[in-house]
C-alpha cells in the first residue's frame, strides 16, 4: 500500500470511529522543558509515568505498581530510545501505596517512590511542586496541563518522545453521572479533558498541573482514549497531604 493509500485509510478509520474516540490530542513536548518527567520502565520499555518531587523521591500512580514490579527509572529523558547524555537511571530503594487503593475505582491512586540515591539536579533533571492541603485546586473549565510517553491513539501507538497536552477540568456532577463514572468517581478524583483530546495508555503516574504546581495524578479513564463519556481520572494530590508527609519522613 502506497503512502498515499495509507493516509487515506487512516482517515477513513477516524472518520468511522466513534466522535472523540480516534486521537488524543496534544503535541511533542520542547525537549527537556519537563524537566522532574520520570519514566518508569521494565526491561528497557516504558510503563508508566511518574514526576520528581525532592532529591530522592518519585510521585506515581499506585496502580502502576500492583504486581510490584521491578522497575528502573529514567529521569532527564526527551527520546526513551535514544542515547542522551542528560538520561540519569535509578533503582527503586521502596515503594509505598496508600493503603486506602482500590483496583475496583482507583479510588487513592497514588503512590510514593524512594530512589535507591539521591538524582543529580541539573537543567533536565528538577523537582516539580504539588499540591498541600489548603492550597485551591482548579474550578470547572480551568485549563490544565499534562504530559507523558504514553499511547498516542486507541491502536496501542507509542510515542517515542515526550508529549504535552493542555485539557479542562469538568464538572464534577457531569462526571458522576450514571452515562459517565457514577459512584465510581469519588471525592478524590478530578476528571478533565476537551473533545479529542485526553491522556491515554502509558501516561499514569504523570502529573495534572495547574499554573505549574502538580495538583492531580494521571489514574485511569475509559477503555478508550478520548472518549466523550469517560474523560481522564486524576488523583487529588492535596487529599493526601498528611500521608505524604509522614511517608517522606522516613
Amino acid at each position: 500500500m502506497g503512502s498515499l493509500q495509507i493516509i487515506f485509510a487512516s482517515g477513513l478509520l477516524c472518520a468511522l470511529l466513534l466522535s472523540g474516540e480516534c486521537i488524543t490530542g496534544g503535541k511533542e513536548a520542547t525537549p527537556h522543558s519537563r524537566p522532574y518527567m520520570a519514566s518508569l520502565q521494565l526491561d528497557g520499555q516504558h510503563h508508566c509515568g511518574a514526576f520528581l518531587i525532592s532529591s530522592q523521591w518519585l510521585m506515581s500512580a499506585a496502580h502502576c505498581f500492583r504486581n510490584d514490579p521491578d522497575f528502573k527509572v529514567v529521569l532527564g529523558a526527551h527520546s526513551l530510545s535514544q542515547p542522551e547524555d542528560t538520561k540519569q537511571t535509578f533503582d527503586i530503594a521502596a515503594v509505598y501505596k496508600h493503603p486506602d487503593f482500590t483496583a475496583v475505582n482507583y479510588d487513592s491512586d497514588i503512590a510514593l517512590v524512594k530512589l535507591n540515591q539521591p538524582v543529580t539536579i541539573t537543567d533536565s533533571v528538577k523537582t516539580l511542586k504539588f499540591q498541600r492541603e489548603g492550597g485551591n485546586d482548579p474550578d470547572t473549565n480551568t485549563a490544565m496541563d499534562t504530559a507523558g510517553w504514553g499511547s498516542l491513539n486507541n491502536h496501542g501507538s507509542r510515542t517515542d518522545t515526550l508529549h504535552e497536552l493542555t485539557i479542562a477540568v469538568m464538572e464534577r456532577w457531569l462526571c458522576g453521572r450514571s452515562d459517565y463514572f457514577g459512584a465510581a468517581f469519588t471525592n478524590n478524583m478530578i476528571c478533565a479533558a476537551k473533545p479529542k483530546m485526553d491522556t491515554c495508555n502509558g501516561d499514569s503516574g504523570g502529573p495534572l498541573l495547574y499554573k505549574g504546581i502538580a495538583v492531580g495524578i494521571t489514574s485511569n479513564g475509559g477503555k478508550k482514549c478520548g472518549s466523550s463519556k469517560k474523560p481522564g481520572l486524576y488523583t487529588i494530590i492535596s487529599h493526601y497531604d498528611d500521608w505524604i508527609t509522614r511517608i517522606m519522613a522516613q
